[in-house]
């Protein structure tokens, strides 16, 4: 689907949020709070922003039935608006509190049906199964001090974040939130370094390496 240019001869940029929190209210729904406000702060009005609750999306869980290996997509019909956003995406967020040192069971269906883009590469010879390259972003939050289960989810992301043509450029932990509160000014700040720097390059990161 094709996308018209803006007013500056640039295309709009597209953000996609996938959050895995069951909580609406709590630190990772300040920390995507956070992150939209700096996007329409930083970036241009026609630049949109979609968030997508793992929760309320809902996708069943990889069956591992290799219909993706010999089809492309999947058996189920229902990860297909997320494959919109994926595919759309330029700045890919994922967001998410630690479970038992990794991802809440709904966002890691999200993460394990990506394997349709795995085998859309490796087993059916598909050089990008997702053609636009996407810079990365990580918002975690934890309520204890070991931030062990961080460097855990940052690699099962690397993984994921190459068949998507992503490249996880930042992670912002808020930790230890049983006790303290994020300290949303530094995030702020943080922030509005990362979207200068993905504006500098509106053409996006490089495509990840095969």
């Amino acid at each position: 689907m094709g996308t018209e240019a803006g007013p500056q001869g640039l295309e709009p940029k597209h953000a996609l949020v996938v959050t895995g929190s069951p909580r609406r209210r709590g630190v990772i729904a300040e920390l995507v709070d956070c992150f939209a406000a700096q996007w329409r702060a930083e970036m241009r009005p026609e630049d949109p922003l979609r968030i997508i609750s793992a929760y309320e999306a809902a996708v069943k869980p990889c069956i591992y039935c290799g219909y993706c290996k010999h089809t492309r997509g999947c058996v189920y019909e229902d990860f297909l608006p997320l494959d919109q956003a994926f595919q759309q995406a330029d700045f890919l967020v994922v967001a998410s509190p630690v479970f038992c040192l990794g991802f809440p069971a709904p966002l890691k269906a999200i993460l394990d049906r990506t394997q349709q883009y795995y085998e859309a590469k490796f087993s059916l010879g598909i050089k990008n199964p997702i053609v636009r390259p996407k810079y990365a972003l990580f918002l975690v939050a934890f309520g204890s001090p070991d931030s062990r289960g961080v460097a855990m989810m940052e690699e099962q992301l690397r993984l994921v974040f190459h068949v998507l043509n992503a490249r996880l450029k930042h992670t912002i932990m808020a930790r230890h939130t049983d006790k303290v509160p994020p300290d949303l000014p530094n995030v702020k700040t943080t922030l509005q370094e990362i979207l200068r720097d993905f504006a500098t390059c509106r053409g996006g990161p490089p495509a990840v390496e095969t």
